[in-house]
């Protein structure tokens, strides 16, 4: 792998915090990324805003409205997290699919794969731009755009189970998987439109978890431990 797009959940940010940012968590994360970076990789990533915004607070609230909100979550996670690679001297661009003022650059695949290219880290925030799509969604089409080899997605759970880990001490995980058996048992590791992009332009994706130590390193190598979603 030459070129991976890492999925980040905005919860797993807030560490034990539940809300907003765990500082010594999104160093990790950082740390991580650094070791990436200086053994080649380009490196792109898409964060969600679980940390800040989930769905609609009131079921009287517009889904479009809430939508919009969580999309401006994204944006202030991906601004945060790529600040701080500026304190480990890597240079990070954030972009957006809509116009954010001075604050992020409007996406650009042409320009996103020049960065990458150059060994800069490019954040994709604010999730399609458009209303009902998930950050799953928006991680997998901009994988498929800038044409990367994987997505390392990053969640609070380190697979895929047959069912609930946390209430089933028994629950089996599996180290591969087809994407197809994601969508066809409903298993909500990623949403079904991300899913089905993913088996259309056989993007691969490698499921984690993000609190395992070294686990974003480990990801791009034999001791990845997750689960491996194969595109078909």
């Amino acid at each position: 792998m030459k070129r991976v797009l890492l999925k980040l959940s905005g919860e797993a940010l807030s560490g034990n915090k539940k809300s907003g940012f765990d500082e010594a968590t999104v160093k990790d994360v950082v740390r991580q990324i650094k070791t990436l970076a200086d053994m080649g990789m380009q490196i792109s990533v898409v964060i969600g805003g679980g940390n800040f915004w989930r769905g609609r607070t009131s079921p009287e609230m517009d889904r479009v409205k809430a939508d919009h909100i969580g999309m401006l979550a994204t944006v202030m996670n991906c601004i945060y997290v790529s600040d701080m690679m500026r304190m480990v001297s890597l240079k990070a661009h954030v972009m957006t699919p809509f116009y954010c003022g001075t604050m992020t650059e409007l996406f650009s695949r042409d320009k996103a794969i020049e960065y990458l290219s150059a060994g800069e880290i490019v954040f994709f925030a604010g999730g399609t731009g458009h209303p009902f799509f998930s950050t799953d969604t928006a991680t997998i089409l901009r994988a498929v755009e800038t044409d990367s080899d994987c997505v390392l997605m990053a969640k609070a759970v380190d697979g895929v189970y047959d069912s609930d880990p946390k209430t089933n001490p028994k629950a089996k995980k599996y180290d591969f998987m087809p994407m197809s058996d994601v969508i066809e048992r409903k298993l909500g590791v990623i949403d079904i439109a991300a899913a089905a992009i993913a088996i259309e332009n056989k993007m691969p994706v490698r499921l984690f978890g993000l609190k395992k130590k070294d686990s974003i390193i480990k990801s791009i190598n034999n001791n990845f431990r997750g689960t491996y979603l194969n595109c078909v």
